[in-house]
């Protein structure tokens, strides 16, 4: 799959995700790419996304101006557990409730509780 299908895929499954997801993510910029780098992910954990910014409940009176927080979803990993389309959107559904929670304060721990790790 090109990065431009899977950017259409990932478009597709926003657009069926919760509409709580959906107004989150208007603060939130998604960015795809192969795959994390070093700099992403140095611990080598193989990441299917990472939610970069601060966490609305650690921010303060002075966080206007900041950049955006953003959302990195790897095209590779997702490609490689996906065994159908279907399963595609499966799994890019569920990396962006992930990291969409962790634009709302959760940390893994809790989300692992949820069964959302």
């Amino acid at each position: 799959m090109t990065h431009d299908e899977f950017e259409e895929a990932v478009r597709a499954t926003i657009a069926t995700l919760p509409d709580w997801v959906q107004e989150a993510m208007h603060n939130v910029e998604v960015l795809i790419l192969d795959e994390a780098d070093d700099d992403l992910d140095p611990d080598g954990e193989g990441l299917l996304g990472l939610y970069t910014g601060v966490p609305l409940p650690e921010r303060d009176a002075n966080h206007a101006g900041e950049l955006p927080d953003v959302i990195y979803l790897f095209r590779r990993p997702h490609l490689e557990m996906a065994r159908s389309l279907d399963d595609l959107h499966a799994e890019i559904g569920r990396t962006l409730i992930h990291e969409v929670a962790h634009y709302f304060g959760m940390d893994d721990d809790h989300l692992d509780e949820l069964g959302w790790g």
